[in-house]
């Protein structure tokens, strides 16, 4: 499992070659693939964060999957729609362990069976089946698109649930005079242990945190549900509007953020490498960078760029960057800057201390000019001092 990486001290060693999200922290919330996606991460240079939001319980002892199974072997349907790779390999290994595998793979044989993306696709095939179509996007609204263009009055189809009901999709073929026969192979559940979601819920909330991603519905809701009970729901939502990143791999996945109004990043590809992908443009892309004292200075999650070396910082010092960085060039008193600080108590020395940390983190002391019984000002270039006067 994938947790907070520890960040190396600055110096010499830190002006090495980064990827593209060097200085960034990514939350994970998957429960399947976690380490793909945190590898595929921490590649490009992320720390990350890894708190399941849920966790997949197997229903292949549960008696609404073998009613459901039996139903279909009995009156066979019209379609078969498998949505998730797990999920068809699941049904198949259960009604194997029930006696009715072959009787399954046989009725499974002579249906329309629609696969939603490659990796099902591969699971069809692994059993022996062959798919009669798979759309491109990977997109269930593309299936629900061909389902409803050919006509479903009358049809029965079949539909692999993967953890909840599918929004809209079942609503839409039963509008359409659909018989719809739900096929329960597993359920998203809580996790076990709800600490490491905790702690990224926390994070979250303090900014600790530049980017969640999200790869399924449940474990956007599960999040939801978890800052609610802890009465933290307006801080994440608040979070979530400004200042971390939501990025979930498609727009199913995004419908619980989008109830609350909350905006998401989605990769053209529904998929865990174009997912990374569009973070590596979105965060850089975000982070904001200043011409200052002759060097161009990038400030980051948790590390600047200077020049383009990077440039780890410890929490009090960006925090206090920051607070510079909203007016850059203008003098930000001490006691603005004490307020800045993380439980700094009313003690202005705190300050001082770590404006001294922050200015050997960053590697370059005249970056930050101190303003005699005011404070501290970042020392902007003068050419930029009209561009960014009231930034």
């Amino acid at each position: 499992m994938y947790q907070e990486q520890q960040q190396p001290d600055a110096g010499p060693q830190a002006a090495v070659e980064h990827g593209p999200l060097a200085g960034f922290t990514v939350g994970v919330t998957a429960a399947r693939r976690a380490e793909e996606l945190g590898a595929l991460l921490q590649r490009r240079g992320a720390a990350v964060v890894h708190a399941p939001a849920l966790r997949i319980v197997p229903l292949a002892d549960d008696g609404e999957l073998l009613a459901a199974t039996k139903d279909l072997i009995d009156q066979a349907p019209d379609v078969v729609v498998a949505t998730t790779a797990i999920g068809f390999r699941g049904w198949v290994e259960a009604a194997e362990g029930w006696g009715l595998g072959e009787q399954l793979l046989t009725r499974l044989g002579t249906v329309e069976l629609l696969a939603r993306g490659p990796k099902v696709k591969g699971s069809i095939r692994a059993a022996g089946l062959t798919e009669e179509w798979s759309p491109s996007s990977e997109s269930m609204a593309e299936v629900l698109d061909r389902l409803l263009e050919e006509g479903v009055e009358g049809r029965r189809i079949a539909v692999q649930l993967h953890g909840e009901p599918l929004p809209g999709f079942v609503e839409s073929l039963r509008a359409g005079g659909a018989e719809v026969v739900g096929v329960p192979v597993y359920r998203w559940m809580p996790p076990e242990d709800i600490t490491p979601l905790d702690r990224l819920l926390d994070a979250a909330v303090s900014r600790g945190l530049d980017a969640i991603t999200f790869t399924s519905a449940p474990a956007a809701a599960s999040l939801l549900s978890r800052a609610e009970e802890r009465g933290l729901l307006p801080e994440l939502l608040a979070a979530l509007h400004h200042d971390v990143l939501p990025a979930c791999v498609g727009p199913v996945t995004a419908l619980p953020l989008q109830a609350h109004n909350v905006d998401t990043v989605q990769p053209e590809r529904f998929r865990l490498g174009p997912l990374v992908q569009l973070l590596c443009q979105e965060l850089p892309g975000r982070a904001r960078a200043l011409p200052i004292a002759g060097h161009r200075v990038e400030i980051r999650g948790h590390a600047v760029l200077v020049d383009g070396c990077l440039r780890p910082v410890p929490p009090a010092g960006m925090s206090l960057l920051r607070a510079l960085s909203r007016r850059p060039g203008w003098v930000v008193p001490r006691a603005d800057l004490l307020r800045a600080l993380p439980g700094a108590g009313r003690d202005e020395h705190a300050v001082e201390t770590a404006m001294a940390r922050l200015r050997t983190a960053l590697g370059a002391p005249k970056l930050i000019q101190t303003v005699v019984k005011r404070g501290y000002r970042l020392a902007l270039d003068p050419a930029a001092d009209t561009k960014y006067a009231d930034a």
